[in-house]
């Protein structure tokens, strides 16, 4: 009997877990697998990543539809170019 009621309980756990997921991701607060976050797609994406040296580097970002131009180094970050023209996109 007390297997019995064990399993019951577990069962209803994991009900409440997955009925409570369930209606986290109808908010948009939960998401599990898939791409995108929540109901919208990413709106930050990496482009391209181009390396200089071992410390500084050159990135191309997409946000939100823009593209911007990234210089990272050891002393911080720098957008060189706020929109930057992409061949082919």
């Amino acid at each position: 009997m007390e297997v019995i009621q064990q399993t019951l309980v577990v069962a209803f756990v994991l009900g409440l877990l997955g009925a409570t997921i369930y209606w986290l991701r109808g908010l948009g607060m939960a998401r599990i697998g898939g791409k995108g976050v929540g109901r919208n797609e990413r709106r930050m994406q990496t482009i391209e990543r181009l390396p200089l040296s071992p410390q500084h580097s050159l990135h191309l970002v997409s946000v939100s539809g823009r593209v911007l131009l990234i210089a990272v180094s050891p002393g911080g970050c720098s957008v060189l170019d706020g929109e930057v023209r992409v061949d082919g996109k």
